[in-house]
C-alpha cells in the first residue's frame, strides 16, 4: 500500500533546504506520494529511508530512457488515466521500421526521412524519434552492418529488434553506448536478453502472447534485476491491441500492479498494409496509450498530423504554452515599420506573426509576458492593462528602433488604449488594431508611420 505524504515526511531529512525544487520537505512528501517527483531529487535522504521510499516515490508507470544525447528520450511515467486529471508525462515516441534485408539505397532513405522531416509549431521541434532496426534476415553479420550503417548516419534513438539473443548481442556490440531499447525478450529468452540488458545498462521489452504470460516474463526479468522494461501484449490486430493497451494502463493506475507498471510499445506496422490506415491507427495509440509505436515508414503527410495531434494531447493543460517576452522581428522591419503588441500565448503570438508575415509588410511585434494567457484571458486577469503594457514597452527598447511614436493593439483590448497612452506620454499614438488575427494584413495595408 502506498506511503501518505505524512508518513513519507517522517522519513526525509527535514531540512528545508529546498535543494530539490520544492521549498519544503512536507511539500515534497506531497509529491512524492502524489507520484509528482523523483527520491533522487533529496540529496540528503538516508539509505534506509531511500529503501522504504523507493516504493511510495516511484510512480505506477515506470519512466523508461532510450538513447543518449540529442537522441535520449523517455516514455512512461505516467500517473493518471486521463489527461484532464493532470497531465501525460512522456509524449509517445514515433519509431520507422528498418530491416536488415532492405537494400542500403532503402534504409539511407528511411534515415535521411527520420533526420530530416522536422517541423516547428508554436515555437516547439516537431518530428519522429526512434530507429527500429529489425533482424528479419536471422543472420548476425547482415544486422550488425544494418546497426552500423544507422550508428553512422543518425543520432536518433535505436531499437534493436531480434528474435535470437545471439544476434541481437552483434548489433548491441555496435551501439551500446547509445543505450537502445531491446526488443524482445519472451518466456524463452527472458535469461539472455536480461544478461546482455545488465552488462549494456539498456532497457528491454518484454513480449508475450496475452497479458497473462507476460506478467511472467517480466517478474523474470526484474526477479534478474532489470528495471526498465517495456511491455508487448503480442496483439497484433486493431482491437486486440487497443483493449490491451486499456487493460494495461488500468492495472498500473487503478490497480498498482507493478509487474505491469511499465511503457508500452505497440506494431501500427503489422496491422495493416494501407498507409493511411496505419496512420489513423497510430493516431488512435498516442491517445491510447502507446508509449512507443513503430511505423512501417515515415511520409511527411501522414507524420505531421500525428505528430501536431502528439504534441496537443501531451501538452500540460495545467502551464500555457508561453513564448518568450520580447521583441520580434516579422520580415525585417525598419525604423518607420508598424509596431504591434500582444500576449506571450504561444499560439497568439505564433497566430498573429504569421498573418503579419502574409500581409508582406515588415513589422515590430512586441510580446509581453502575461504567464502565456491569451489577449483576452490575461486581460480579465488584469495582466495585459494599459499601465502594464506602457512599463513594457518603455522597457523593451523599441523607442531606439524606430522614429515614429504609434503601436497597434488588439482590437478586443480596445479598452486599454486610455491607460496605455497616459503611460506612454502624449507624443504616443495608440491605434486600435483588429479583432481578428486574419483581418491584420488588410488592417497593415493602410497603416502609415505618418498618417494612418
Amino acid at each position: 500500500m502506498a506511503l501518505t505524504g505524512i508518513a513519507i515526511f517522517k522519513m526525509l531529512p527535514k531540512t528545508n533546504c529546498a535543494e530539490c525544487g520544492v521549498p519544503t520537505c512536507m511539500a515534497f512528501a506531497m509529491k512524492l506520494a502524489q507520484g509528482q517527483a523523483d527520491l533522487d531529487a533529496c540529496p540528503y535522504v538516508s539509505d534506509e529511508a531511500r529503501a522504504a521510499l523507493e516504493e511510495a516515490s516511484a510512480p505506477p508507470i515506470r519512466p523508461v530512457a532510450i538513447g543518449t544525447g540529442n537522441g535520449g528520450l523517455k516514455v512512461g511515467g505516467e500517473t493518471v488515466l486521463f489527461r484532464h486529471e493532470k497531465t501525460f508525462v512522456n509524449s509517445t515516441a514515433i519509431a520507422v521500421l528498418i530491416t536488415d534485408e532492405m537494400s542500403e539505397a532503402e534504409v539511407d532513405k528511411r534515415l535521411e526521412r527520420l533526420n530530416t522531416l522536422q517541423y516547428e509549431r508554436v515555437g516547439v521541434i516537431l518530428k519522429a524519434d526512434l530507429a527500429a532496426l529489425k533482424s528479419t534476415s536471422g543472420d548476425a553479420g547482415a544486422f550488425a552492418k544494418l546497426v552500423e550503417r544507422a550508428v553512422a548516419k543518425t543520432e536518433a534513438g535505436l531499437i534493436l529488434m531480434a528474435d535470437s539473443p545471439d544476434v541481437l548481442q552483434e548489433g548491441l556490440k555496435l551501439c551500446a553506448d547509445r543505450k537502445p531499447l531491446l526488443y524482445a525478450a519472451t518466456s524463452e529468452t527472458a535469461d539472455k536478453f536480461a544478461a546482455l540488458a545488465k552488462e549494456a545498462k539498456c532497457a528491454v521489452a518484454a513480449r508475450a502472447d496475452g497479458i497473462q504470460d507476460l506478467v511472467g516474463v517480466t517478474t523474470r526479468l526484474t526477479e534478474a534485476g532489470i528495471k526498465d522494461i517495456v511491455l508487448d501484449t503480442g496483439a497484433r490486430s486493431v482491437r486486440g491491441s487497443l483493449e490491451d493497451q486499456i487493460i494495461l494502463r488500468r492495472a498500473a493506475i487503478e490497480q498498482k500492479f507493478r509487474p505491469l507498471g511499465f511503457p508500452t510499445i505497440t506494431f501500427p506496422c503489422e496491422m495493416t498494409d494501407n498507409p493511411m490506415k496505419e496512420a489513423l491507427i497510430s493516431s488512435m495509440f498516442i491517445a491510447k496509450y502507446g508509449s512507443i509505436l513503430v511505423m512501417s515508414d515515415l511520409d511527411g503527410a501522414l507524420l505531421f498530423p500525428l505528430l501536431v495531434q502528439r504534441l496537443n494531447i501531451y501538452t500540460d493543460p495545467q502551464r500555457p504554452m508561453a513564448t518568450t517576452q520580447g521583441i520580434y522581428e516579422v520580415g525585417g522591419p525598419k525604423e518607420d515599420s508598424p509596431v504591434l503588441v500582444t500576449s506571450n500565448f504561444s499560439l497568439t503570438y505564433f497566430i498573429v506573426s504569421g498573418e503579419i508575415e502574409g500581409s508582406r509588410i515588415p513589422a515590430w511585434l512586441l510580446v509581453m509576458d502575461t504567464e502565456g494567457l491569451s489577449v483576452l484571458t490575461a486581460w480579465a486577469a488584469g495582466k495585459f492593462v494599459g499601465d502594464a503594457i506602457g512599463i513594457f514597452v518603455k522597457k523593451s527598447g523599441i523607442v531606439d528602433k524606430i522614429k515614429h511614436r504609434k503601436i497597434i493593439i488588439p482590437g478586443y483590448a480596445a479598452s486599454i488604449s486610455g491607460d496605455l497612452e497616459e503611460e506612454l506620454g502624449s507624443d504616443w499614438q495608440v491605434q486600435i488594431g483588429p479583432r481578428e488575427a486574419a483581418h491584420i494584413p488588410a488592417f497593415l495595408k493602410m497603416w502609415t508611420p505618418n498618417g494612418g
